[in-house]
């Protein structure tokens, strides 16, 4: 079975990711990438950028295609138009299918107006709005403004615009559940849920009652057809995740979950066999 990795990092020169994809039994490299992306039949990966919005920075193999990050800082009226000139080139790009958002590591809302010209601009280019939900990495980030509950106000103020609560929520899945049950165009990534290797024997096992806490509020949602494989590459091992989404998701629904949504949600364009 194809799939689609809807959220990683790619970040090939930066040390922090080298010792990350190391600890999970990788290396950061386009080439350590393919071929781990080949074995396990990952035929395309979503990066979620986070590297400012100059056109050179975000270049990727073709394999991959992007999310455009947008920090909330470049949104003050001064520098607003200047981002937006920039974002809309990004959107542009075929290979450019979303926008991505980072609540928790900047202290604002996403429900808050100063959003309002990027959404309107997502729904304009018909592309996602991809936001980072649930906990954060180390101590600086605020977890109240990453709350899934957050995702209800831009996403009843904005229905035709489509937007992915990354990680799910974790570890709040019964608010981003009720945030999905409520609202249709709000869908899910299973991003980030496990760090570095893991024997997931063991895991399952000794981690019965969350395995049990996430399949119970997947199922409140009601709708697989918007939740959405992803990594959080170089964070897990891939053969790893693969099975562990493969344990978490019933199999009737693994197809939609580990392909078939991210081309929809995202609207890729794949080469039919």
């Amino acid at each position: 079975m194809d799939m689609i990795d809807a959220h990683l990092h790619f970040c090939e020169e930066e040390a922090h990711f080298c010792q990350i994809a190391r600890e999970a039994g990788h290396e950061n490299t386009e080439a350590h990438l393919r071929e781990a992306f080949s074995r396990n039949h990952i035929v395309k990966g979503i990066v979620m950028g986070n590297r400012g919005l100059s056109l050179e920075r975000h270049q990727y193999p073709d394999f991959l295609v992007y999310c455009a990050g947008v920090d909330v800082d470049d949104l003050k009226p001064e520098r607003l138009q200047r981002t937006l000139d920039q974002l809309e080139l990004h959107l542009r790009r075929r290979e450019c299918v979303g926008i991505k958002l980072y609540p928790g590591y900047s202290s604002c809302y996403v429900g808050d107006p100063i959003y309002d010209p990027v959404y309107r601009l997502a729904g304009d280019y018909h592309k996602p709005a991809a936001i980072h939900t649930g906990a954060v990495a180390g101590s600086r980030g605020r977890l109240r403004y990453c709350h899934p509950l957050t995702v209800d106000e831009p996403a009843s103020r904005f229905p035709d615009v489509t937007f992915v609560m990354c990680h799910i929520g974790n570890p709040w899945v019964q608010d981003a559940a009720a945030v999905m049950e409520k609202n249709p165009n709000v869908c899910a990534d299973l991003s980030g849920l496990l760090e570095g290797r893991v024997d997931l024997d063991r895991y399952f096992r000794q981690q019965a009652g969350y395995v049990s806490y996430l399949r119970t509020w997947m199922e409140y949602a009601e709708d697989y057809g918007r939740i959405m494989y992803g990594t959080d590459w170089p964070l897990v091992n891939i053969a790893e995740y693969v099975e562990y989404i493969r344990r978490l998701v019933p199999e009737e629904h693994h197809e939609k979950v580990f392909y078939e949504n991210a081309v929809r949600i995202y609207g890729l364009e794949m080469e039919k066999n």
